[in-house]
């Protein structure tokens, strides 16, 4: 690849340390006893006391959730409190291929007998399913952290951090953590005293899951969950560890092995395994169950590489924004290839799939400081479907908008005037080589976990020399490297390259840093992202 423009700063430890602390500035680092009252969530109380009183008049109620981490997660938190204070709760979670998302039309017919509905991470949008729920003479809670439409479903109460008159203070949280704060409300109203802190190991897991932004509340949370984690006794986290052999569990570990194995089901089959996963009761049940993610996601990556390869092959490398579509794609994972194809050319991306009807549905990735969610909501007219946020994106349209549509996406982005040579606001300067040791690692670590919008410090080093180079992995797409910089050697791993590197090249090197254990020792290892020659 081209080397980047000379725009970064040489940076040393001290101003790595004083970067890093600024990024908390406006809400600095709270802690558990910082968490807002669950009152101020709009329509909470109201929302607690109908659920009581349905609990006490012994109604039939019914949870619907939704088919990622998030809307897993969320569903399994409210199940396991029911189950704790004996109250029997019923569940399901729309199948992305037969129902489509949240509540909708379909799902009405197998709830009909039910007195209560309570929707969580999904329902804000749902508004001819609301009307159905009333037909019915379903009662309905809403609770989702999604982007409010101009039209709102009809319902007894909706607990949405973005309503205008919501007092919660933070906009940005996950439906895991309005289904925490809705528990946090009936374990008080209920007198039960469960101890709910538990259930911080997997809302944390949602946090991370659904890219919520590392600060404020989130990171109190998400630092909580990892401890509790990490000493965890629920079965399914055990079954985790062994099969894994993760004696720790960090923010990365959530991310990139968790996150994906928990979303296969959704993406491949049916969310409900990773709930019964998640509420495996004996430890045989929760391996088994584990054993049958594990094969979901290994037929995910086999599914999202070939995709990704036929994405690869349409791309016009000289869009601003990329937009491909292929015919019946899994439209499982098409979020996961748009990421993939936008981290190759660098731009935002999006991937369709034409699906039976004609149709293109697909999902959109940003890149960096690119908002890819306010740049497609201006061509909104031209979709059938559309939601998201700053980073990802999910949509649909008529096969026949498709052209108008791309060309109206690179006029948009152009409109925005990115600066495309700093758009990677995560590296923090030039590093020379004698400032990575392990007092650069005790502050890195100090500002874990890392995340969305507390992305982990990446560095570039210009004028490194490789000294030495050597292919690993199974199908050997991965490098190995001894790096030379002002005589001062470091090792280093990049993955998934198809590049050839020879030693003795200059280069310079996008990194991260990270501590690398082997064999009892602890080593630090550059984690490479680019390699410029």
């Amino acid at each position: 690849m081209e080397k980047r423009a000379n725009i970064y700063p040489k940076i040393t430890p001290n101003e790595i340390n004083k970067k890093l602390n600024s990024r908390f500035d406006k809400d600095g680092f709270l802690t558990l006893s910082n968490l807002p009252n669950p009152s101020l969530f709009k329509d909470m109380d109201k929302s607690t006391n109908r659920i009581v009183d349905a609990i006490r008049k012994k109604e039939k109620i019914v949870l619907i959730g939704d088919y990622d981490v998030d809307g897993v997660v969320s569903t399994t938190l409210l199940k396991l409190f029911f189950n704790q204070i004996g109250v029997k709760l019923d569940w399901l979670i729309p199948n992305r291929f037969k129902d489509g998302y949240g509540l909708s039309k379909t799902i009405i017919p197998r709830i009909r007998d039910y007195d209560l509905a309570i929707t969580v991470d999904n329902g804000i949008s749902a508004v001819e399913a609301s009307h159905l729920c009333r037909e019915y003479n379903i009662e309905l809670i809403i609770t989702d952290h999604h982007i409010l439409p101009k039209k709102l479903p009809i319902a007894y109460a909706i607990i949405n951090q973005k309503q205008k008159d919501c007092t919660f203070p933070y906009d940005e949280v996950c439906g895991a953590q309005i289904a925490w704060y809705l528990i946090a409300s009936l374990n008080r109203a209920l007198k039960t005293k469960i101890d709910i802190k538990y259930y911080l190991e997997l809302v944390a897991i949602a946090i991370i899951a659904d890219m919520m932004p590392l600060k404020h509340i989130n990171r109190a949370m998400v630092n909580s969950g990892i401890k509790i984690l990490n000493s965890s006794n629920t079965l399914a986290i055990k079954a985790f560890k062994e099969r894994f052999d993760k004696t720790l569990i960090n923010a990365e570990d959530i991310g990139f092995l968790i996150a994906p194995i928990l979303n296969s089901a959704g993406r491949m089959s049916d969310a409900k395994y990773a709930v019964e996963f998640l509420l495996s009761s004996n430890i045989f049940d929760a391996k088994v169950r584990l054993d049958r993610l594990i094969e979901f996601n290994n037929k995910r990556k086999a599914t999202e590489q070939e995709i990704t390869n036929q994405a690869l092959s349409l791309v016009k490398p000289n869009d601003k924004i990329i937009v491909v579509n292929g015919e019946n794609w899994h439209e499982g994972v098409v979020g996961i290839v748009s990421a993939r194809v936008g981290r190759v050319y660098k731009k935002p991306t999006i991937v369709l799939t034409k699906g039976e009807n004609g149709d293109l549905k697909g999902s959109g990735r940003s890149f960096h400081v690119c908002n890819l969610f306010e740049i497609t909501s201006k061509s909104k007219r031209l979709l059938s479907r559309f939601g998201g946020h700053h980073s990802a994106i999910g949509l649909s349209l008529p096969f026949e908008n498709l052209e108008e549509f791309k060309r109206e996406l690179q006029i948009n982005y152009l409109a925005q005037n990115y600066n495309e040579n700093t758009l990677d606001p995560d590296i923090l300067g030039e590093l020379d080589f004698k400032y990575i040791d392990f007092n650069l690692i005790d502050i890195i670590r100090g500002y874990e976990p890392y995340g969305q919008e507390n992305s982990r410090p990446k560095f570039i080093t210009r004028d490194v020399t490789i000294k030495d180079v050597n292919s690993m992995g199974k199908e050997k797409e991965h490098k190995r490297f001894l790096f030379s910089h002002n005589n001062i050697f470091h090792k280093g791993v990049l993955f998934k390259t198809k590049e050839e590197f020879n030693i003795g090249q200059r280069v310079d090197i996008i990194y991260t840093i990270n501590e690398n254990y082997f064999n009892g020792k602890v080593t630090i290892q550059l984690m490479i992202e680019e390699i410029n020659l």
